[in-house]
């Protein structure tokens, strides 16, 4: 299905050797330092759908690269409860080179790939944790989240589309698109391209048959809302 360009910026928790962010490597496997499940899904859904994909290359606690870039959390020193000593050591110059080595390239790469290929709709893929370490007691029940900002083009067809699938879908949850949505103001939202927003929750994505359940039933979903753009009276 080409046209479609998928974009999973926290697909990976590569840490450069010469990167020290002095935490527990366990940290490394878990939600604050990559979407888990993502980059498999990903993969698999680019193969079912003949899409392109752009997987971000370095863990999200090295730079954010779902943030703007002068954003105060774009290399964080604190997630979910936990300090990240390293960053906290960083100053303005370390800042400034880490954004210069990873983040700049990273958008402008997308920034190129849109101007070449213009996508007639972009899929942004994340997964979100059922519960947060820093509130335990409050559940996510949504097996699938829409997030957008302003365009609501392609979320209002997800949403229905996930919905009528039988999937518990939340509409700007876990968290809000309107707060959180950098990559795709950046390269979306600013070139008025469509764009569907997804979070799947880890649990469901955590292991390979998981990523095969889900790729089964997200492919017909991104499959309908590019055919829906395209027929102006369904949009």
């Amino acid at each position: 299905m080409s046209g479609i360009l998928l974009i999973a910026d926290h697909a990976s928790n590569h840490v450069p050797a010469d990167i020290d962010l002095d935490i527990d490597p366990a940290l490394l496997d878990q939600h604050m330092a990559i979407d888990i499940g993502v980059e498999p899904l990903g993969r698999l859904l680019c193969r079912r759908l003949g899409m392109d994909g752009i997987f971000g290359p370095v863990s999200r606690l090295v730079v954010d690269l779902n943030r703007e870039e002068h954003a105060q959390g774009l290399i964080p020193t604190e997630s979910d409860g936990f300090a990240i000593a390293g960053n906290e050591l960083l100053d303005a110059e370390g800042r400034r080179a880490r954004i210069e080595r990873f983040w700049r390239p990273y958008h402008r790469g997308i920034a190129d790939r849109i101007a070449a290929d213009r996508p007639r709709l972009i899929v942004s893929l994340h997964s979100f944790t059922p519960r947060l370490s820093a509130r335990p007691g409050e559940a996510r029940p949504w097996q699938v989240g829409v997030l957008y900002n302003r365009d609501d083009r392609a979320a209002s067809l997800g949403i229905a589309a996930l919905r009528a699938a039988g999937i518990v879908t939340g509409d700007n949850e876990p968290y809000s698109g309107k707060v959180l949505n950098a990559t795709m103001n950046m390269h979306a939202e600013a070139n008025a391209i469509p764009y569907l927003g997804l979070e799947v929750r880890q649990d469901l994505i955590g292991d390979e048959a998981g990523v095969a359940a889900w790729a089964e039933r997200l492919a017909p979903v991104i499959a309908i809302v590019a055919e829906r753009l395209g027929d102006p009276a369904a949009a």
